[in-house]
């Protein structure tokens, strides 16, 4: 899994905090996705189903821009 963080412009209500978000938790490989004003995306995903340039494809499509910021690996924890 690896953490996806996007700046996304253009946003400035709640309606938009959601279609960003419905939008990107359909995707496959996507488990978790976080949108916040004024304009940061924070998406969860399994970096071997989808790539940061098919998400930032979704943003900008719903007519918002996508600027990647970063990608880390989510460090997982074995007992």
């Amino acid at each position: 899994m690896q953490t996806i963080t996007f700046d996304v412009g253009g946003m400035n209500c709640g309606g938009c905090i959601g279609s960003v978000q419905r939008a990107l938790a359909k995707l496959d490989g996507v488990s978790h996705v976080e949108v916040t004003l004024p304009g940061t995306a924070i998406i969860h995903a399994d970096q071997t189903r989808i790539a940061p340039v098919q998400i930032e494809s979704v943003i900008t499509k719903l007519g918002y821009a996508a600027e990647f910021r970063s990608v880390a690996s989510d460090a997982k924890v074995m007992s």
